[in-house]
């Protein structure tokens, strides 16, 4: 029997041996590792927190480290070896056995007049690993990995809380599809409330401050009845899955980042209109996928239209309701301007969960119900390309044996194609 490698696994392979830009000179044999540990200790009082990078290694395996620091956040930069600290650029180059380097970042960020998606105060903090961490580029030996760790130098009666499970008392960071692996998502710390239970598969775990009014157990409650149906569309769901919340003076949205959601205490499990803000950053975390250009209504789409379909599968919304709320998204839609762009404002979403539940509607009538979206979408997330509209016409064309008559050019506002012969093509 001849084993074939599949796409994404000759992509991940490509992918780590161009990890890593260093010249042939410097390739080792085997998988060599160095440690990077980063420890965290807020400053409430300040509004500020400290993080230290500790690299422990030896025959000089991490060479270099940069990365970009708005110099109205990060200061106080310090470390052992070679520090350039210019404009907002920083690099590092540790001392070939290891060596420290830390920061400070002032951590409240104001992302509109509604409020802040970064925040640390005397009874608690709320931000993404991103914010206190800028991404970095290294420079290393072939074939170099990291073993990252993160861990939070607290007072007696706070905890945190972030994407990263503990193993054998310490906070893993792994990312299999990387050489360096960085701390990310969402993080909550303070004198916090948590609930923790595993849903179809997933290790689900809610955190937030104590004192904010977060409905813990009714986000449970709602992922109980939903997650096992998205497990069985979706077979390769995260393990973990974060939920954050808190309540002012935090952004009153909800945002999703690597295996992580923050949700403002406010916000309604199912609104009036038959949606879930939960459910919808849900999807986006399930979806993984980012767009191609111009495609985000599709990433948007998927994400409002499933949180719709997992409410309607698990009985929390009768067959009637469900499709009131498509009657509504139909009606936004009509305030929509182009649908492809860069980014998808509600209308668009609006629009695109149209679309999508057309494209659905005419593949289960094209298969006698044997197939559905739910194919398309698993074939989507198989593939290495973007989730992109490409992806959506090709995958949707196969099971219908033809292009899909919802994805005709001229029902997609604004995704015209670049040239006349592409044009005809849809």
């Amino acid at each position: 029997m001849n084993c074939i490698p599949s796409p994404r696994l000759i992509a991940l392979c490509c992918a780590c041996l161009s990890a890593c830009g260093a010249p042939a000179s410097e390739s080792e044999p085997g998988d060599r590792r160095y440690g990077l540990s980063y420890l965290v200790t807020p400053s409430p009082a300040e509004q500020t927190l400290t993080v230290q990078v500790t690299v422990s290694q030896g025959d000089d395996l991490l060479r270099e480290m940069r990365f970009d620091a708005d110099p109205a956040r990060y200061s106080n930069f310090e470390a052992d070896g070679e520090l350039s600290v210019n404009a907002d650029r920083v690099t590092w180059s540790p001392p070939e056995n290891g060596g420290v380097l830390s920061w400070t970042v002032h951590v409240p960020r104001q992302r509109n007049d509604s409020g802040y998606d970064a925040w640390l105060d005397e009874s608690w903090g709320l931000f993404r690993a991103e914010d206190i961490i800028p991404r970095a580029a290294t420079r290393t030996l072939v074939g170099v990995r990291s073993e990252t760790s993160i861990d939070f130098q607290l007072a007696a009666n706070w905890s945190a809380v972030t994407e990263h499970a503990r193993h054998a008392g310490v906070l893993r960071v792994q990312n299999s599809e990387r050489r360096f692996s960085q701390p990310s998502g969402w993080i909550v710390l303070g004198e916090l409330g948590v609930r923790r239970e595993r849903i179809a598969g997933t290790r689900v775990v809610i955190a937030a401050p104590a004192d904010q009014g977060v409905r813990r157990l009714d986000m449970l409650a709602l992922l109980n009845w939903t997650l096992p149906e998205l497990s069985r569309i979706l077979p390769a769901m995260p393990r973990r899955l974060t939920i954050v919340s808190a309540g002012s003076p935090m952004w009153r949205g909800a945002l999703s980042a690597p295996q992580s959601i923050y949700i403002h205490a406010s916000r309604p499990l199912i609104s009036e209109n038959g949606t879930s803000t939960l459910l919808h950053e849900v999807m986006h975390v399930a979806l993984g996928n980012g767009p191609g250009s111009k495609d985000d209504w599709i990433t948007e789409g998927m994400a409002e239209f499933y949180s719709l379909q997992l409410l309607r599968r698990s009985g929390s919304l009768t067959e009637k309701r469900y499709q009131r709320a498509l009657e509504s998204q139909k009606t936004w839609a009509k305030s929509a301007g182009d649908l492809c762009g860069p980014s998808s404002t509600g209308a668009t979403t609006a629009l695109a969960v149209t679309v999508l539940a057309t494209l659905d509607s005419e593949i289960r009538s094209g298969s006698d119900e044997e197939q559905s979206l739910d194919d398309v979408l698993q074939r989507m997330l198989m593939s290495t390309e973007p989730m992109g509209l490409e992806s959506l016409i090709e995958f949707s064309s196969d099971l219908l044996g033809r292009k899909p008559d919802a994805l005709h050019i001229d029902k997609l506002p604004g995704c015209r194609r670049l040239t006349e012969s592409e044009t005809e093509s849809l």
